[in-house]
């Protein structure tokens, strides 16, 4: 018997996949350029094709609070069921929400 994978994209043949008009293509650069501040609620949507401050896909889907910085990505706190978690988010994989 084989092993079953351990890493960090087992199982994300589904929750990463993109659409076929968007394959190969790179980030909007308002997305990669918008400033958060500290408060600002943000969904975590992961980037497949951005590999570097890449979220587990356990957070996929997640909204979050905007807690801090550190150098170009952000610090982002998300509620796990009755858990606090701080993730460090590139801001590729960050999208801001509308209804707050």
């Amino acid at each position: 018997m084989v092993k079953p994978p351990k890493g960090t994209r087992h199982r994300t043949r589904k929750v990463f996949r993109k659409r076929i008009r968007e394959k190969g293509s790179i980030p909007p650069l308002s997305l990669l350029l918008r400033e958060y501040k500290v408060g600002d609620k943000v969904h975590i949507v992961v980037n497949p094709s951005v590999h570097s401050g890449m979220p587990h896909r356990r957070y996929h889907g997640k909204t979050g609070t905007i807690i801090g910085q550190r150098g170009r990505a952000y610090l982002v706190s998300v509620r796990v069921g009755n858990k606090e978690k701080i993730l460090i988010v590139r801001p590729e994989h960050l999208r801001p929400c509308k209804s707050s």
